[in-house]
């Protein structure tokens, strides 16, 4: 029997109180962020809003709670953005949104930092850690968003990449869940060669954990090279964003099939209209229509996207509704 599970990709948005003491706190201590070195008072901030938003997962009732990388600043570009061999320089527009991050330049031998990590260690102290969601992004978009001025050739720029998250994955606490995002593989799609690199690198960070590995692409359809790539990678589930793309993306589960894991990306993670769960129910039994199956050993259901754009109180009724929908479609499903 099919197990529903609901979830998001993570990246919050943060807590209202939270947006204006961070930004009077940091307009304070610039100097210190440029040096890396938080603050005692901002440290402490994002520890009330990492308690504040693991809270609003519990209380909604979320099969998987994320540490909601509040304090990813440069979004997908944090873990290296945070890296001692990366300068981060100029201002850079974040795919097609109107978002932007510090391009993250790679000028040295990449090492594990640990970061990640130790937002993990702390979500543990705040969850049962069985139902804890580690998030990263996927190598192939840390290769797309970062420059590279130390190796010198995207395989070998891409290797390393796909290296780098391996030893953050390796230093991780017991999780239950890892989601990889990987918009560039629909935004910047691997030309021929790199599509097949793309996914041994995915292949890499994937091995470097137990925990059931998760890949969501989103904005749209994977090309169908890069799709039948990705399911060469010893992954648990592909993701698919079913409110950018419907037609493509059940081409691609027609025509080349699927991992035994699915995640369905059925709510607007960008926009503020608010799903019925009956009506994510609905679109979870089209979907396994559209395909004549119903026997996937896990479904996730997430929104397609994450969810940073979003007002916080908006966010938080997205979050009710794909637990609802969960339980509505295992219901269901019995």
């Amino acid at each position: 029997m099919t197990e529903y599970v609901s979830t998001t990709p993570g990246l919050y948005p943060l807590p209202d109180w939270a947006k204006d003491d961070l930004s009077d706190l940091k307009g304070h201590q610039k100097h210190d962020l440029i040096s890396g070195d938080e603050g005692e008072e901002i440290t402490a901030a994002y520890e009330e809003a990492r308690e504040e938003v693991i809270g609003v997962q519990t209380e909604a009732g979320l099969d998987r709670i994320v540490e909601g990388q509040l304090r990813w600043d440069d979004m997908l570009a944090h873990p290296l953005a945070v890296a001692d061999a990366v300068e981060t320089r100029g201002i850079v527009r974040y795919y097609d949104n109107n978002n932007f991050y510090r391009e993250p330049v790679v000028t040295d031998d990449l090492e594990p930092t640990g970061d990640v990590a130790a937002e993990l260690e702390a979500a543990t102290q705040l969850t049962s850690g069985e139902d804890l969601q580690a998030v990263l992004p996927g190598p192939y978009s840390l290769f797309d968003l970062a420059t590279d001025e130390q190796y010198g050739d995207d395989a070998d720029f891409l290797a390393a990449i796909a290296d780098f998250l391996a030893g953050e994955v390796e230093t991780f606490p017991d999780v239950e869940t890892l989601f990889l995002l990987e918009p560039s593989l629909v935004e910047s799609a691997p030309a021929d060669g790199l599509d097949e690199r793309a996914s041994e690198a995915i292949d890499q960070v994937a091995s470097a954990t137990d925990a059931d590995v998760v890949v969501q692409p989103y904005w749209g359809a994977l090309e169908e090279k890069v799709y039948a790539h990705l399911l060469d990678a010893d992954i648990d589930a592909v993701g698919f964003d079913f409110v950018a793309n419907q037609d493509d993306n059940v081409y691609n589960l027609q025509e080349y099939g699927a991992t035994d894991d699915v995640a369905l990306g059925l709510a607007d993670g960008q926009n503020t209209l608010v799903e019925d769960p009956e009506a994510i129910r609905d679109r979870v039994e089209w979907v396994e229509g559209q395909l004549g199956v119903t026997d996937f050993e896990t479904v996730y259901l997430t929104t397609n996207t994450e969810t940073f754009y979003l007002p916080y109180g908006k966010y938080v009724e997205k979050l009710e509704v794909l637990a609802e929908a969960a339980d509505l479609a295992e219901v269901t499903a019995a």
